[in-house]
C-alpha cells in the first residue's frame, strides 16, 4: 500500500479515527498493531508471518538476557537468527550465482520472494537485542508494545530505522492524536508527497529513459540524467521519510529526522552525517564502533570504514554494483580522514562552495552504480558520460521544471535556515496551526501535490531494500 494512493488515505483515516475514539492506550496500541499488519499484508499476507517470527525471536531473546545477563550465547542466537533470515531472503541467490560463476557451474535462481522492507525491520529487531545485552534499556515484558515497535506502519517498509531505546518509551506514555500534532503531521505529509509525486516522479521519467537506453543519448543528456537521478533519489526517499514522520506525528508519535540537506555537504564524511541518518547512525553504533572505530590507529580506522561501507552498500541490495558503491564511498571516507588529519580545513565562501561542488560531483557519479542494472551497465553509463558523444538530447518540459524546482527548493531552504537559525533538516516548513497563513500553506502544498503529481506507477525506490 503506497503512501501516495487513495487506498492509503482511506486506510489512514480509519486508523486516525480509531486513535481518537478508543478510550485506553492499550486499545489504541492493539488497533495500531492490527492496522500495521494489514498495511504490511497488503503486498503479500505471507510477509506478516516472517515479521511475526522475527518479532518473537527478538522479544524472547530480550527476556532470556534479562534472566541471565551477560550470556553471549543468547545474544549470538538473537543476532544470528534475524541475519540468517535476511541472508536467505535477500542474499542467498546472489551468493549462489557468484559461486556458480566463479567455478563455472550451471543452475538457476531459487524461487525466493524478497519481502518488502525486510532490511529495515530486521535492523530494528537487532538494535533491540543488542541494546538489551549492553544494558541500554531493560527487556520489555509487554509483547503488544514490542510488536508495535517492530511493525509500526508509517516507517515499516522504508524507514527511518527506529531504535527501541527511542520508540518503546513513547509507547509507555498515554499518547493520542492532538489538533496541533495532526496539523503539523499533515503539513509534513503533504510536503513529502510534493517531493515524491511532483519532483521525484517527474524527474524519473527522463532519468529512467536515459539509463535504460544510455547509448542513444548524448553525453550532455547522460550528465543531466545522472544529476537528475541524484535529485530523484533524494526527493523520493526524503519525501517518504517526511510522509512517515508526518503520519506518525498525526497519531501522536515522533520519528527521527532522516535527512539534513545532504547535497550541501562539504565533504563525504559530512554527507554521510546528513544522508539516511538513521542507517548511518545504526551502522556507526552497531558495526563501526564495535569493530574498533577510530581507536586503534589510522590503518585500522580505514579498514573499519571500508568494512562498514561495503556492508552498508550490500545492505542496499544483493548485487556487485552496491558492493562497489559502498567500497568507493568507504575509500572516499578514508581519503578524507587522511586529508583532514594532515591539512587543516580553511574557511571562506569560495572554498566552501568549491568543496560542496566537488562533493556533489563525486556523490552524483557514485549514484550511477546504485541506479544501474548491473556493474557493467554502470561502466557503460560512465563511459558514455565522459565520451563527449552526440545523440538524443531532448529533455521533457516536466523534467526541466522538476530539476529547477528541486534546485530552487534546496537553495531557498538553505537561505531560510541561514536567516532564521533553524536546523536544516530538509523537512516540511513549520506552519502554525490555526493561523490563516498556516492553513493557506497546507492547502497550497496539498493542491500542488494533487494537481501536478505524476499519476503513473512509480514505487518508492527504497521499497526494494
Amino acid at each position: 500500500m503506497s503512501f501516495v494512493s487513495l487506498a492509503f488515505f482511506a486506510f489512514f483515516a480509519i486508523v486516525l479515527l480509531s486513535q481518537l475514539v478508543l478510550p485506553t492506550a492499550r486499545a489504541r496500541h492493539a488497533a495500531l498493531l492490527v492496522a500495521s499488519y494489514v498495511f504490511y499484508g497488503w503486498w503479500d499476507w505471507r510477509f506478516c508471518f516472517l515479521m511475526l517470527f522475527l518479532t518473537l525471536v527478538a522479544f524472547f531473546a530480550g527476556l532470556a538476557m534479562e534472566k541471565r545477563p551477560g550470556r553471549r550465547g543468547i545474544l549470538a542466537v538473537g543476532v544470528a537468527v534475524p541475519l540468517a533470515v535476511l541472508f536467505t531472503f535477500k542474499y542467498l541467490n546472489f551468493f549462489l550465482d557468484t559461486f556458480r560463476a566463479a567455478f563455472g557451474l550451471s543452475g538457476g535462481a531459487l524461487a525466493i520472494i524478497l519481502p518488502v522492507g525486510i532490511s529495515f525491520y530486521t535492523f530494528q529487531s537487532l538494535s533491540y537485542t543488542i541494546d538489551v545485552y549492553r544494558g541500554k534499556l531493560p527487556a520489555t515484558h509487554d509483547f503488544l508494545r514490542f510488536a508495535l515497535y517492530i511493525a509500526f506502519f508509517p516507517q515499516l517498509v522504508a524507514g527511518p530505522i527506529v531504535k527501541a531505546v527511542d520508540f518503546l518509551p513513547q509507547l509507555e506514555e498515554d499518547r493520542r492524536p492532538t489538533a496541533r500534532g495532526v496539523f503539523r503531521g499533515m503539513t509534513e505529509f503533504a510536503f513529502g508527497m510534493l517531493k515524491k509525486a511532483v519532483l521525484a516522479d517527474n524527474i524519473a521519467l527522463f532519468a529512467d529513459s536515459v539509463f535504460d537506453a544510455v547509448g542513444a543519448y548524448s553525453s550532455g543528456a547522460v550528465a543531466l540524467a545522472v544529476v537528475g537521478y541524484a535529485l530523484q533519489i533524494y526527493f523520493d526517499f526524503s519525501g517518504y521519510s517526511d510522509m512517515a514522520t508526518g503520519a506518525a506525528r498525526c497519531l501522536g508519535y515522533d520519528l527521527t529526522v532522516n535527512f539534513n540537506l545532504p547535497y550541501l555537504s562539504r565533504n563525504v564524511s559530512e554527507f554521510w552525517k546528513r544522508w539516511h541518518i538513521s542507517l548511518s547512525s545504526w551502522l556507526q553504533q552497531y558495526l563501526y564502533i564495535p569493530l574498533g572505530g577510530n581507536r586503534r590507529g589510522t590503518a585500522r580506522t580505514c579498514l573499519n570504514l571500508m568494512i562498514t561501507m561495503v556492508l552498508g552498500g550490500l545492505w542496499h541490495g544483493a548485487d556487485w554494483s552496491f558492493v562497489v558503491w559502498g567500497a568507493l564511498h568507504g575509500a572516499a571516507l578514508c581519503a578524507h580522514r587522511l586529508w583532514a588529519a594532515r591539512f587543516s580545513a580553511r574557511s571562506g565562501r569560495l572554498r566552501r562552495a568549491a568543496a560542496t561542488l566537488l562533493t556533489d560531483i563525486f556523490v552524483c557519479l557514485l549514484w550511477v552504480p546504485f541506479r544501474a542494472k548491473s556493474l557493467g551497465h554502470a561502466v557503460l553509463v560512465w563511459r558514455r558520460l565522459f565520451a563527449f558523444a552526440p545523440g538524443l538530447s531532448t529533455v521533457p518540459v516536466w523534467t526541466l521544471a522538476g530539476l529547477v524546482a528541486a534546485l530552487g527548493f534546496v537553495l531557498l531552504r538553505a537561505v531560510r535556515c541561514r536567516a532564521t537559525g533553524e536546523a536544516m533538516d530538509g523537512s516540511a516548513p513549520r506552519l502554525v496551526c490555526g493561523t490563516f497563513l498556516g492553513t493557506l500553506g497546507l492547502t497550497l502544498m496539498l493542491g500542488f501535490a494533487l494537481v501536478l503529481m505524476y499519476t503513473g506507477e512509480s514505487p518508492f525506490i527504497y521499497f526494494q531494500f
